[in-house]
């Protein structure tokens, strides 16, 4: 019961930031998800329906470095894996789309990751 009410705060706090939040294909969309085990990263690009870049912790060139995904260690990671995969793409500034999580913890470190690695947002 707890964690559907979780969930759904979520969900809700999510919509709100999606009105303002928008990936446009010179600033694509970098949106977050993270579960229990694992975080997930995509950079979408919201008019065409794209996703131009992708990481997580379940990724195969990521396993190796990654002993548990569910920690901040694996996020800074992450971070530092998307950043490199979106200026291979040539994609330099992405908008930064929480998707309802509060800013600190994994979502943090994975967000100054991808700063530090030449991604600005």
């Amino acid at each position: 019961m707890r964690s559907e009410n979780l969930k759904k705060s979520r969900i809700r706090r999510n919509y709100r930031a999606r009105r303002k939040i928008f990936g446009s294909p010179e600033r694509p969309r970098m949106t977050v998800f993270r579960s229990g085990r694992h975080i997930y990263v995509q950079i979408i690009d919201d008019y065409a329906g794209v996703t131009l870049a992708s990481s997580s912790t379940r990724c195969k060139g990521v396993r190796e470095d990654v002993t548990y995904g569910g920690n901040s260690g694996a996020a800074e990671v992450i971070g530092t894996s998307i950043a490199k995969q979106a200026l291979n793409v040539g994609i330099k500034c992405v908008s930064f789309d929480r998707n309802g999580y509060k800013y600190h913890g994994r979502v943090k470190a994975l967000a100054d990751a991808a700063r530090k690695a030449g991604l600005a947002f």
